[in-house]
Parts: structure tokens; sequence; C-alpha cells
């Protein structure tokens, strides 16, 4: 389950992607502000035209349609959705209620039919005859749904509204959202569980589709509803593409933690007010945003309209097909420096559960790259050698009931972290990440994050709620297998190896392991190295030195500055590059994930 439910409303100012203007993006025929759009909406009023506007959930459809005028019939899109009862009958199987495997109702299952499987098909059929005999009207169709498959065919304008993931929720904790066909407003988490498997599922797929096909007239960044900002669909793709020559850098998103630790405040310069900061989501590609500027304007995009646009520019021809368009790694920064206790115990599941019970794709295996550490840090990975798995089982379902601690470190195996060490953790490897660290987390395709607490140190979350525990869905995808030795041998710097030498530079394996489709590797070198995509995607991560330029051979303008800890991606086309250490006094680390082939 994604960790989207409380996220801190910062933006991120470093964060963004200057873009030269090629002669490529045709900028002046975007607006920003709401009075250049309503000037370039009003172009598209005119008899027997059907506008629709479309958006991902919580975006300002109403701010858009209010722009418009009064010189069209408006219709909404709502009036043709299922009853509320008959969606929540029909929703009930994607949301079971069932507290003694899921204590506080996160998981379920998505929902797959789209927005044809929440309209009422007599409703839909009148709609259809009315739009299609539309006697010189001009009517605009409006609502989540407006431009889906069952209507997409009698669109003759298509405007999509949208925002970023961040803005998504907090729009939700402002209270201003209720879930498609509700009739009435539920508890926040209540309503983000109905988002993530339903609202959010169905808004993502039509977009993801729509993108794909340049099945767009319009598009609308709606973070900001009193500024909106509008591009035809031929300047978004353009633009897009223009960005994908260069290396690209998302825009994190911040979330304070229970466990959380200060060692990202002080590199990443966060707002005081921040607690803490326990994760930092920079390249989780269902969460973060790309911010592009050029010739002086500002967009920002969910990172997933740069995947779907131009998937094959970004991924390559290959990874697109292998994983149907999805982006399939992520990567984030765990931060427990100086924290007040360990991550939990914890472990996710395997491909074969992941797809039955919740009907996503992928499994989830991690890895853990040791960035920083302070006193005593400690990373927690497998059983120690000859500690029972069903007595651990037994000790942490005791503790949920009678609420008395576990000696956890009798059963769990633990190695000391340094910088520089990788760990893997295969699904359903029992682990945490102990205090006094940061570790850059990379992990396989899942749409969400499935993590199963199995112990928590009895600890209550910042809202003042004991944190939940999942010991049924744990001790279901618990590998029992994945004991000291196992752990020593395969996935502690696994694979380790060095794969070239390039003068004083060099390319070294950190962890390869058969359960892993991806590569972790480190580019170690003084002044100068080079790499070549060879039709795949890297990201690199800068998890030792101050200063580099990741530029293009072929044309050094197309590049990134990379700070420390700044993760980037190198799209699959980008080729032949460089990197160039701007404080050759030091030598200098990056972290280098790529698929293996």
């Amino acid at each position: 389950m994604s960790f989207m439910f409380n996220p801190y409303p910062y933006n991120d100012p470093a964060a963004v992607n200057h873009i030269a203007n090629d002669g490529s993006v045709d900028l002046g025929r975007t607006g920003t502000g709401n009075a250049q759009v309503a000037a370039i909406l009003a172009k598209e009023i005119n008899p027997g035209v059907v506008i629709g506007i479309d958006g991902y959930a919580t975006s300002p459809i109403d701010r858009v349609v209010g722009l418009l005028g009064k010189d069209a019939e408006f219709i909404s899109v709502t009036s043709i959705y299922k009853t509320a009862d008959e969606l929540r009958e029909i929703f009930a199987e994607y949301l079971p209620e069932d507290r003694e495997k899921d204590p506080v109702l996160l998981y379920g299952k998505l929902f797959k039919t789209g927005y044809a499987g929440i309209f009422d098909e007599k409703k839909l059929a009148a709609l259809r005859e009315t739009l299609k005999n539309k006697a010189g009207k001009c009517i605009v169709l409006y609502g989540n749904g407006a431009i889906s498959d069952p209507l997409f065919d009698l669109i003759d304008v298509k405007i999509y509204t949208d925002v970023t993931p961040k803005k998504a929720v907090l729009n939700i904790k402002a209270g201003a959202y209720r879930n498609f066909g509700n009739d009435c407003d539920l508890p926040f988490k209540v309503t983000m569980r109905r988002c993530y498997y339903v609202d959010f599922e169905i808004g993502f797929s039509l977009r993801n589709k729509l993108m794909a096909n340049g099945g767009i007239d319009y598009y609308i960044c709606g973070d900001d509803p009193s500024c909106l900002k509008i591009l035809p669909g031929d300047v978004l793709h353009a633009l897009v593409s223009r960005a994908l020559d260069y290396p690209l850098r998302q825009r994190p998103v911040y979330l304070e933690g229970v466990w959380g630790g200060y060692y990202t405040m002080k590199e990443r310069h966060l707002p005081k007010e921040m607690k803490n900061c326990a994760w930092v989501f920079d390249l989780i590609p269902m969460e973060v945003s790309t911010v592009i500027i050029m010739d002086g304007l500002e967009f920002e995009f969910p990172y997933y309209v740069i995947v779907a646009a131009e998937g094959k520019k970004l991924m390559g021809e290959q990874c697109l097909k292998d994983f149907h368009g999805f982006f399939p790694i992520r990567f984030n920064y765990d931060d427990t420096f100086h924290s007040s206790g360990n991550m939990s115990i914890q472990l996710h599941p395997g491909e074969e559960f992941v797809t039955k019970n919740h009907n996503e794709p992928g499994r989830q295996d991690e890895s853990y790259y040791i960035v920083a550490t302070a006193q005593r840090a400690r990373t927690y990975l497998g059983f120690n050698r000859g500690a029972d798995p069903e007595e651990f089982i037994a000790e942490v379902k005791r503790s949920e009931k009678d609420y008395q601690p576990v000696d956890y470190q009798k059963y769990i195996y633990s190695v000391e972290s340094k910088p520089g060490i990788q760990v893997m953790i295969p699904a359903g490897t029992i682990h945490g990440s102990g205090k006094n660290q940061l570790i850059l987390e990379i992990g396989s395709l899942t749409v969400g994050s499935y993590t199963y607490k199995m112990y928590d140190y009895l600890r209550k979350d910042l809202d003042g709620k004991p944190r939940p525990i999942h010991t049924y869905f744990g001790n279901i995808n618990l590998n029992r297998g994945m004991t000291q030795d196992y752990v020593e041998q395969n996935l502690v710097q696994g694979g380790y190896r060095v794969v070239r030498e390039e003068g004083d530079a060099k390319e070294v394996v950190v962890g390869e392991c058969d359960k892993l489709y991806f590569s972790l590797r480190n580019l170690i070198f003084g002044n100068y190295m080079t790499d070549n995509t060879n039709g795949d995607f890297h990201v690199l991560s800068l998890v030792d030195g101050e200063d580099v330029t990741v530029r293009s051979k072929k044309d050094p303008s197309l590049k990134f500055d990379m700070k420390f800890m700044d993760i980037i991606v190198v799209p699959a086309s980008f080729g032949e590059y460089e990197i160039i250490n701007n404080r050759p006094e030091t030598w200098t680390t990056i972290h280098k994930t790529l698929l293996k082939r």
C-alpha cells in the first residue's frame, strides 16, 4: 500500500529540469492563468461540437467548466453513474472488510473494469443518443469519465485536467473530494483506500491510454486551481519528448514518520517545521512528479505522464514491452539517522500473491544500499542461525494480544551497516532498517507498496494510534529459508565483481541475485567516467560526492548537474554519456541501477 497518506506539503525548489527549446515545442500555443485558459477554450465553443472535460481524481474539473461561459449545454457525466448503493455492492469485492486479516483495512484489489464498470448501461445509452442528436448545439460533457472508452467516439474536443499525486492526497486531506458515485463523505483513510483501489486506478488507466495514443486535445495542469496552465496535446508530447533528450530528476515527496531521522532534512534544507523525514520518495513512479522549465515557463506533470506519453524513448522498446508500459523500478531514501528507533520488522509479498490478492502486476523485491551511518547502525535481514521462525511467529502474535515486547534480535539476523554495503531483499525475506542510517531503497515493480509489519516495538504512530501489525499476511508470505547462512552468502554484496575499468575509474556490481531482475552497481571515479545506455534506461544516484555533471557525449549541452543524494533517470535513448566530477579533489561514487539483460 502506498505511504502517500501523509505527504508533507512542500515543493522542493531544487528538483526541476531546465530544458532548452530546440524549436520543436510551440509554447506560444500554451496558456498560463485562468484568463488565458478561458480564452483558448472559448475558441472551441461552436455549434454542433461536443466538448469532453475529464480528469484525474480531485482535479479541478468544475473550475475549468466555470471558465467556459454559458453558450453551451452542460451535462455532468455523473448523471449516468450507477447508484451509490449499486457501486458499494460492486466495490465490496475489491474492498473486503476482514479485520482479523487486515486490522485497519488497508488492503484490497484493483478495480480493472474502468469507467464502464461504474456507468449505468441504460443511462449511458440515453446519453449517447443525446450526444449524437446534438442538433447544432454545443454540448459540454464534464466529470470523471467524460472522455472514457464508452463515450470517446462521440467527443470532438477532449480536455484532460490533472493533478500531481501529492496534490491529489492533499486535496483529500483538505476534505475537498468525495469518491466517485458516493452519496456521503467518508473518513480520510477510508476515502484513500477507495481511491487507491478504485478512483485512482480508473483515472490512472484512462490517462495512460490517452497519453499513449495521443487522445487528448488539451491538457490542463490543475495543482493550482487559481492559476491553471493549458497545453494542446501535441505541444505536451513535443515538450515531453524534448525533455527526454536530457537526464531528468523528479520532484520528491517527503514524509514524516515515527522512526524518521534528520539527515535528509539537513542535506535537502527541508522546512524546520517538519517533525522529521522518514521517507524520501525520489523516484516512486506512482507518487512523484516532473517539473520542466522551458522558455521561462514552468510545467509540473505526474511522472506517469512522462512514462505514458513517451515510454519508448524513456524506457526502451524491450522494457516497454516486458513491463506493459509500467516503469519497472522504484527508488526512495529511508532516513533513520539519529531517529528514536528502527523501522519495523517486515516483509513483502511475491508475484503470485500480489496478482491473486491485489490484482496488481509484479512481485515486491527490495534492496538497501547503505549511504550514511551513525553509531551502531545495523540492518536486519533473515533469521539467525538456529532460530525457529514458527516460534517467532507465535511470539509476535502473542505480542499483538498482550502488548508485551518481543526479543526480536533473538530471531532476526543483522549485519553491521557501513556506507557502500548493498543488501538484497527478495520477496518474503524478513528485514528492517535499523536506526542511525540513511539507506537508498530500490524495489521492483508493484503499483503500490505492500509492507506486512510483523513487529513494530509496540509503538504508536504519529496520530497516537497503535501501528498496525499484519501477521496474517506476513505468515503466508514469509520465506522461512532466508537464514543467516543464505543471507551472508547471497544477499549481502552478492554477485560482487568488477564489470569494467576505464583508467582510474571502474564499474562494480555491488548486488545481483536470481530473484531480482535489476543489477545494482557503483561507478567509482576521480575526475571522469563514461557510460552508454545501449537502449535501456539507467537510474543514477549520487551517493558519495558533492557535484557531478551527467551529459551527452554527442551534445554536451544535454546535461544534468547532480548534487549529493540526487537521483536522475538517464533515458534509454540517451546513448553515450560522460560524468564529470566537478570536485576532482575527492573521489566520487554514483550508484547505478539498470535492468539485467
